[in-house]
């Protein structure tokens, strides 16, 4: 394998030709459908008289806009529905692999994926969705794309790119009890801003990336957009091969290869001590805007940069907040568990374990939305179901993103504060005029037991 970084290695390996001005045109291993971003493409291949070239390579789901109260809830927005029955029928007219609402391997395209096998070190994978960036934690090369690269993918199931620069963030060390993947990402947003890895594919590595799981990995790899980055991955090792289960003796020594070079050369290093990281919130309308759970909202003063002064001002205004506020006395309406980021059966069992025995607090509602249908039938088998409904807080019958994008039934109201283990916060991300604080599972659900934004050793 050549020299280099992994992504470097994986990059190169997929490369078809080189086109003149420097952009290279990628193979695509898996290409990764879901019904709010596709549509067009598929009107595209038609009025060029085009097909898909490689539909076993394609997968479909619906997700985005599904309904998640139940699999065969009638969703009264007309444009909703229509989104879903046209991914529905351009699948089976294209002889593309489907998964409906309510099928047993549908959910969220990222949480499915490696669910259904469809995800192995050293791939390349492409989906219209910036958090593609999740499956890098396998040792891929996972990117979002536009629609009319959909098209093109579709049709000619290759990419035309420009190799980002590398970028390599190392967490040595040991998490502190309590502190987890969200966590480490949250503040390495805040420490390096939303544009810290622009420009650059991100490898995580270190002792303390070692010791997450896979589940913790996909955490730490989805929030790489949120850092700026097209694509984040970590090398591929033995908690990788546990989890994809057995594989023939000669796809593990190649997987074993996917890895940096020792005396590879990066453009760019983060270190990060993982021992001093403790529980974050977010604050404001990005990422970015986020603190340890102990701390302060802070004042636009404390910030030199006069553009991140702005946008403290302006985010102060929007989520209702004066500087000096301690983040643990901040009261939540709504607290959600759920999406590509932390809706996993990993996250499902932080929450319940938090809520056994607790009761969410009187005039906070707690809604917990499974990633797959997979995820939720293991939560049903653990008897997760049960120590939410005993807690009050309400586990949805099917799966989907739900609250943390908000293009379907589930949103909040206007003027609405919440606690979330999505990805986003920015303005009217959860609904218009929404208030929302990003944070791990388990601070989520402590934060539904008091009813203010709470870390699980607090109660």
């Amino acid at each position: 394998m050549a020299h280099g970084t992994l992504a470097a290695k994986v990059w190169r390996s997929h490369v078809v030709r080189t086109i003149p001005g420097g952009e290279d045109l990628l193979y695509i291993d898996m290409h990764l459908l879901h019904e709010v971003t596709t549509p067009q493409a598929f009107d595209g291949l038609r009025a060029a008289g085009r097909t898909v070239r490689r539909p076993e390579l394609t997968v479909g789901t619906e997700d985005h806009s599904t309904p998640t109260l139940a699999v065969d809830w009638f969703d009264p927005d007309p444009a909703r529905r229509l989104q879903r029955r046209l991914m529905r029928d351009n699948c089976a007219e294209f002889g593309i692999p489907f998964y409906r609402l309510g099928h047993p391997g549908q959910g969220i395209y990222t949480v499915i994926a490696p669910e259904l096998g469809l995800v192995q070190p050293g791939m390349t994978i492409v989906c219209a969705d910036s958090h593609t960036t999740t499956l890098g934690a396998f040792g891929t090369l996972a990117f979002g794309i536009g629609t009319s690269q959909v098209e093109h993918v579709l049709a000619t199931q290759t990419l035309v790119k420009r190799r980002p620069r590398d970028l390599v963030v190392t967490v040595d060390g040991t998490l502190p009890p309590g502190v987890t993947a969200k966590d480490l990402a949250l503040a390495l947003i805040a420490r390096e801003g939303t544009t810290g890895g622009q420009g650059h594919i991100v490898e995580y590595r270190g002792s303390a990336v070692r010791a997450l799981s896979m589940e913790g990995r996909m955490t730490l790899c989805n929030m790489s957009v949120e850092f700026g980055s097209p694509a984040g991955l970590v090398a591929p090792d033995e908690v990788t091969f546990a989890y994809l289960g057995h594989e023939p003796a000669a796809e593990l020594d190649h997987w074993r290869d996917l890895r940096s070079d020792d005396d590879a050369v990066y453009d760019k290093e983060v270190v990060v001590d993982a021992g001093a990281l403790s529980p974050y919130v977010s604050w404001g309308t990005n990422p970015g805007q986020s603190v340890p759970l102990d701390g302060e909202v802070p004042a636009p003063d404390d910030f030199p940069d006069p553009a991140r002064r702005r946008a403290a001002e302006r985010a102060l205004r929007y989520m209702g907040l004066k500087p000096g506020t301690r983040m643990r006395d901040l009261e939540v309406d709504v607290v959600f568990v759920g999406s590509c980021t932390n809706g996993r059966i990993e996250d499902l069992r932080a929450a319940a374990q938090v809520l056994t025995g607790r009761r969410v607090s009187h005039g906070v509602r707690m809604v917990v939305v499974p990633g797959s249908m997979q995820v939720r039938s293991r939560a049903v088998e653990e008897g997760l179901d049960r120590i939410f409904e005993a807690a009050g807080a309400e586990f949805r019958a099917a799966a989907g993103c739900s609250m943390c994008v908000s293009l379907g039934a589930d949103r909040l109201d206007p003027g609405t504060r919440s606690a979330s283990t999505s990805n986003r916060n920015f303005e009217g991300r959860q609904g218009p005029a929404s208030r929302t604080h990003l944070v791990s599972p388990a601070v989520a659900a402590a934060s539904a037991v008091t009813g203010r934004l709470t870390a699980p050793g607090d109660l």
